[in-house]
């Protein structure tokens, strides 16, 4: 039950995003009060232009706070840790007129969101090799590998975003000739921040059977199904190797 604080306090943040509150309408008639939408605008823009930064690379400083500003109005933060602001983002852009003309935009926004996920997930321990010496070939199929919280990764089909994102992320420039092809992202979060890697279409089908709780024989046998020419002993080496999975429970 809220209390009657409570409930002003839901209703001002409501007024504050331009919805109708009949019983603040004395409230938000104060030229006053305009001040108080334009900081809360503000701050949500700023949010949006930290969380993508890559898109701002893209398209613009000037751009950017335009289409965040119109975001924001629509889609108002709904959780109080702003790095996790912009979930809808990517959709939002994918059908924004003005983005049109750019259709890598979307998929390249997603991938900013993952590596803030992957930047703000709690810190969880990773599988260590020297835990996997002594397993029989057959325990080792049948047990399960669990992406860790802070590990995100996605494949983009038909367009190369890893490297768009990656080139821009890192302040290099694109090649002209840059293969237009399907390309997936791995991200992986640390202490001291985020890590990422190219990952091909196996290796992301690979990882969305083990988050989906497949053992690995049934995981592998996926990412085979996906990518045939697949060197599956090369990805499990360059997984592990990046820290990807949490310990395996043995119990």
């Amino acid at each position: 039950m809220k209390t009657a604080l409570g409930a002003f306090q839901d209703a001002f943040v409501e007024a504050l995003h331009r919805r109708p509150v009949p019983a603040l309408r004395s409230l938000t008639a104060q030229s006053g009060f305009e001040v108080y939408r334009n900081t809360v605008l503000k701050g949500c823009v700023d949010a949006l232009c930290d969380n993508f930064p890559t898109i701002e690379r893209l398209v613009g400083k000037d751009w950017l706070r335009a289409a965040a500003a119109i975001h924001a109005r629509e889609t108002p933060p709904c959780d109080v840790r702003l790095i996790l602001y912009g979930e809808g983002f990517a959709d939002f852009l994918e059908a924004f007129e003005p983005a049109r003309e750019l259709p890598y935009l979307g998929p390249v926004a997603r991938l900013d969101r993952l590596w803030n996920e992957a930047f703000a997930a709690p810190a969880q321990a990773l599988l260590e090799l020297a835990s996997l010496a002594g397993m029989s070939a057959r325990d080792l199929a049948a047990c399960r590998l669990e992406p860790r919280t802070c590990v995100r990764w996605g494949w983009f089909n038909g367009q190369p975003i890893y490297s768009i994102w990656r080139y821009n992320r890192e302040a290099l420039p694109i090649p002209e000739e840059l293969p237009w092809r399907g390309e997936g992202a791995l991200l992986v979060g640390h202490a001291e921040g985020v890590t990422w890697h190219a990952l091909e279409a196996g290796g992301c089908a690979f990882l969305d059977a083990c988050a989906a709780g497949n053992d690995l024989d049934r995981a592998s046998a996926l990412a085979l199904a996906t990518q045939p020419d697949l060197d599956f002993h090369d990805l499990l080496g360059r997984l592990l190797g990046a820290g990807v999975f949490r310990p395996i429970n043995l119990t």
